[in-house]
């Protein structure tokens, strides 16, 4: 029997030397005339142990990592392919705690399965909400998605369902669904991930969405910096066009779907839903005034559809397992779960998958073991560069998209990046200023000249100059970007920077907390 042995594609894994490894384990078995399949899978998210190479056994896989070029031999000679005692030996994998106390539902096949192999996708539950969504009316599909409660996983937290209506409802011969997966936040990459190591569950989401509003022409718009998930995605939608998942007559239906990856411009404001719209029709990626909403005149004029890449993977798990499935994990308005990226100085960075709940100290603490320098964490930014920066006396906050609203904090993509008390939180409050003026679209004068601006006041303030002068100052400016902006790029650099200065007035020169107006 030949043995199976997997090893990532994933680009992290791959940025540790998984190719390597893959090479040096053929080679080894080939020169011990041993037989093994190869799978190049996914990564399973614990990145401090990769590259991870896991053995198929009667019992599961079991993990050996991280493994450097120099244990190949080792791992052959202590007999890992059988589940052979090593120093590098884990266990059974999907019993790892880091795994085993997760909810994996949208990341269900992340790591498992081989990400272009269509076979694969099908024996793993994939296709199956698909299919089940073919044979409801419309109405009924958008009315599981609305009843699911799902909300917007790039940040926004819109629910789904009342954005596909509204597409539905439209009555014209032209619609399309549109993935944003310009994934630009610091600190995240689970858009990557699905990308990457499950491409299926993104095309046959984006295809669940057209059957549902009546649209026939999708696009990715991929973040330009994720060339392996370009290749990843063009070879399964080359496997769903030729078994029939996309194009004409989907799966005999009559209904008629084509799809195609187009790369972003690699401006974070591009993420912008409107900005994006105007980069993905060629034109410069300015943001667009809103009304008209992008799901009544989106992409060249037409009702679109604008998801994340997170909320399109979870419909088809959705439409498999009925509304109510999904419903049930989560808290208050926030259903389901949330894949929450660890990173920054952390000891255990990766992806956990987990229902909305949880709290900020459980995700450092129990899945991060901390921070890498062995520091107390002193900080932690929470929804990319434009999410606020919360205290250790708020590490307790569920999260909840009311619950961080109430702290004036967000949720955002999942990104959580972690600093310990060397950070220096004025230089934090600066880098937020300068960031938004170096990505400022410069449409609207909040965002490009008060970015600027601010960057110049902090300065200031490090300086040593007129410390409460410029503290009102820089309060000032927040509130003008913060409700004269034109998207969230200028209206929310206030939330790193004020947040900054209420929690850690010490870094400023203030010998007393001042508390946001």
């Amino acid at each position: 029997m030949t043995i199976k042995v997997f090893v990532p594609r994933d680009s992290s894994a791959l940025s540790l030397g998984a190719n390597q490894i893959a090479e040096f384990i053929q080679e080894e078995a080939a020169k011990r005339n041993i037989e093994i399949q190869l799978v190049r899978n996914g990564s399973r998210g614990m990145f401090w142990l990769e590259p991870l190479v896991e053995v198929e056994a009667a019992a599961g896989r079991i993990a050996y990592g991280p493994v450097e070029p120099s244990d190949v031999a080792s791992l052959f000679d202590s007999d890992f392919l059988h589940g052979g005692d090593h120093a590098l030996k884990l266990g059974i994998t999907d019993q790892l705690p880091w795994l085993k106390n997760q909810e994996r539902l949208t990341f269900a096949r992340v790591g498992i399965t081989d990400p272009v192999s269509l076979d694969d996708y099908i024996a793993h539950d994939g296709y199956k909400g698909l299919k089940n969504a073919l044979n409801l009316a419309p109405v009924d599909i958008v009315a599981q998605v609305t009843d699911s409660g799902l909300r917007g996983r790039g940040g926004a937290a819109f629910p789904t369902g009342i954005k596909w209506k509204t597409v539905l409802d439209c009555k014209v011969d032209q619609k399309y669904i549109v993935c944003n997966a310009d994934e630009g936040d610091s600190g995240t990459y689970s858009d990557r991930m699905i990308m990457e190591d499950d491409p299926f569950v993104l095309i046959e989401g984006m295809t669940i969405a057209a059957v549902a509003v009546g649209a026939s022409q999708g696009y990715i718009y991929l973040r330009s910096e994720y060339p392996h998930a370009e290749v990843a995605l063009n070879e399964a939608i080359r496997n769903a066009y030729e078994a029939g998942y996309l194009g004409r007559n989907l799966l005999g239906s009559g209904r008629h779907f084509d799809l195609e990856v187009r790369r972003a411009a690699g401006a974070y404001v591009c993420g912008e839903e409107t900005a994006l719209l105007e980069s993905l029709e060629g034109k410069r990626g300015l943001v667009r005034f809103k009304p008209p909403l992008p799901a009544i005149e989106g992409l060249f004029g037409k009702p679109t559809v604008v998801n994340n890449v997170i909320s399109f993977a979870t419909v088809p798990m959705i439409m498999d397992k009925g509304s109510v499935f999904y419903r049930d994990y989560g808290m208050g308005r926030s259903r389901g779960t949330l894949p929450i990226q660890l990173a920054g100085n952390i000891k255990q960075g990766g992806l956990v998958e987990k229902a909305f709940g949880i709290t900020l100290r459980e995700l450092l603490y129990d899945y991060g073991g901390g921070s890498a320098t062995g520091k107390p964490i002193r900080a932690v930014q929470v929804g990319g560069p434009l999410g606020a920066f919360l205290p250790e006396s708020q590490f307790d906050t569920p999260l909840d998209y009311e619950k961080f609203a109430e702290i004036w904090a967000v949720l955002g993509h999942g990104g959580i990046v972690a600093f310990d008390d060397t950070v220096d939180m004025a230089k934090m409050a600066r880098y937020a200023f300068e960031f938004c003026a170096i990505e400022s679209c410069g449409k609207c004068t909040p965002c490009r000249i008060g970015s600027t601006r601010g960057v110049e006041v902090i300065d200031k303030i490090i300086a040593g100059k007129d410390h409460a002068k410029n503290i009102a100052l820089v309060r000032d400016l927040s509130d003008t970007m913060l409700h004269g902006s034109l998207c969230a790029l200028g209206g929310m650099t206030p939330y790193p920077v004020l947040s900054a200065i209420n929690h850690f007035p010490e870094d400023f020169g203030l010998q007393q907390k001042e508390h946001a107006a």
